[in-house]
């Protein structure tokens, strides 16, 4: 937890090829850069009491680690892992391993895309998922975070009584 009077801490993961967001396929991706898209958070944060972190890799490994030092750190996760999404057991052990409420997010509705995008192995370790929403997915996730976390969204709504891990 935070001491008093302390912005709760949120780590925000961005797997490969997210640092080509604005250039690759602007079609699905759109046209928002990764830079963009990382400085919309920390204002959310900002006006939510959220201290954001925003990191990109696309080695698997650094993601991993960053996870793991983590720990004790932060309270919450946004991720995105991109291509990881479907195959990374290692990044989904260390999201279990960070143990605080985790945000998958995707730009683009897996399921309007190929069939291998619908797998997802973070899917049943996160405790929700955003898709189809463009950038603004990462908004919405960080809001969603912010009300498991306690914070007062909106005049008193927070959802932290109504989250589970199940």
């Amino acid at each position: 937890m935070s001491a008093p009077g302390s912005r709760a801490a949120v780590l925000c993961l961005h797997g490969p090829n997210l640092n080509l967001l604005g250039q690759r396929e602007p079609e699905i991706y759109g046209a928002m850069t990764l830079g963009q898209i990382d400085a919309a958070l920390v204002a959310a944060g900002r006006r939510l009491g959220l201290e954001v972190d925003c990191r990109q890799s696309n080695h698997e490994g650094v993601l991993i680690d960053w996870l793991q030092e983590a720990r004790g750190r932060v309270q919450g996760l946004i991720i995105n892992p991109g291509g990881y999404t479907h195959t990374s057991v290692a990044i989904r052990d260390a999201v279990v391993a960070l143990g605080v409420p985790s945000i998958e997010v995707h730009i683009s509705n897996v399921y309007r895309r190929e069939g291998f995008r619908r797998r997802s192995l973070l899917a049943d370790v996160c405790h929700g998922r955003l898709m189809g929403f463009g950038p603004s997915g990462y908004t919405l996730a960080l809001e969603g975070l912010g009300g498991m976390l306690g914070v007062d969204l909106a005049g008193g709504l927070s959802v932290s009584d109504n989250v589970s891990g199940s």
